[in-house]
């Protein structure tokens, strides 16, 4: 496991004990780039009208679209890291 990948489960394990929740927004880019670090570009139908939450998540994930994972590990660690030290 290269050092970046530690650092993003390491990230991924202290994002569960933030200070403070963040904001629906901050909520949002951290589950898109949690995706697509881990599983790539959003695949699948966007969710329906009236599944709010499905469709913000499925809209956040779409706008990384081909953004390489290393890029997407490194995003995700320094936001992690700058809610931890907020």
């Amino acid at each position: 496991m290269s050092e970046l990948e530690t650092r993003f489960h390491k990230a991924a394990e202290d994002v569960q004990t933030l200070p403070e929740k963040p904001d629906n927004e901050t909520l949002l880019k951290l589950y898109a780039l949690y995706k697509q670090a881990t599983t790539g570009d959003v695949t699948g139908k966007r969710p329906g009208l009236t599944d709010f939450a499905g469709r913000a998540k499925y809209d956040a994930w779409k706008k990384l679209e081909g953004t390489p994972k290393e890029n997407a590990m490194q995003e995700y660690v320094d936001l992690v890291d700058k809610l931890m030290n907020q």
